[in-house]
């Protein structure tokens, strides 16, 4: 898999090559991780990205000619072609709510790029024109897409072949479709007891079966409304 980063600040995207999942989907899965500088491509001078928007208004927007330029110079396509080879994902607080669902369905994706907003954020064309999709880490604003970049990457590669340390890791985890879309249910490990808190009794049961009930029950119970997960 090869997932592109579009962004202001390419170098804060070195770190995540060092996590052992991510260096592990490198070395199972192929995956290549670059990021792009959006001053590195812009046709303006003096590494210009941004403009005031017509019709007024405080902060700066990211102008569809510098991405377009971006997406046209990396790919060798013509920007508005770029989409209909591979799948380019504004990141913004009013796309499609990211879950684990659409994580999966990202991690299928043999080719994925991403666009950091930053400033007021995206000029609308670049969102009708140059993207594909448009995703949200949660109804909230930050000072720019990175983060919301960093986030899916990481809930994305961690589900391809070989990135976690055992398969089964990946499958009956929270709000897995394993789990019926509920958190997971809790952990403990050792000492069985401490400070008079105790290990459930069914876990140290060997009861195989009944311990998936268990675990079962626990997770529905997290993922019933009000229950504060």
């Amino acid at each position: 898999m090869q997932i592109d980063v579009f962004t202001l600040f390419p170098e804060w995207f070195d770190w995540m090559r060092r996590p052992r999942h991510l260096a592990n989907a490198a070395e199972h899965a192929g995956l290549e991780l670059r990021a792009f500088s959006y001053r590195d491509y812009t046709p303006l001078s003096a590494g210009q990205v941004d403009d005031a928007p017509y019709g007024g208004g405080a902060g700066m927007v990211l102008r569809v000619d510098v991405i377009a330029e971006g997406l046209q110079r990396v790919y060798g396509l013509p920007a508005a072609d770029v989409r209909r080879r591979r799948r380019v994902v504004v990141l913004t607080p009013r796309g499609r709510m990211f879950t684990d669902r659409v994580a999966r369905e990202l991690a299928e994706l043999p080719e994925l790029t991403l666009l950091c907003g930053r400033y007021e954020g995206f000029d609308e064309r670049i969102v009708e024109h140059l993207a594909t999709d448009a995703v949200s880490i949660g109804r909230y604003v930050l000072a720019g897409g990175e983060l919301a970049a960093m986030v899916v990457c990481d809930a994305v590669l961690r589900k391809l072949p070989g990135a976690l340390g055992h398969a089964d890791s990946a499958i009956e985890e929270s709000f897995s479709e394993a789990l019926d879309g509920a958190p997971e249910y809790p952990h403990y490990t050792r000492p069985a007891s401490y400070r008079g808190w105790d290990v459930p009794e069914i876990l140290l049961s060997g009861h195989h079966e009944r311990i998936r009930e268990w675990r079962r029950e626990r997770s529905e119970e997290r993922g019933r409304p009000g229950s504060g997960g």
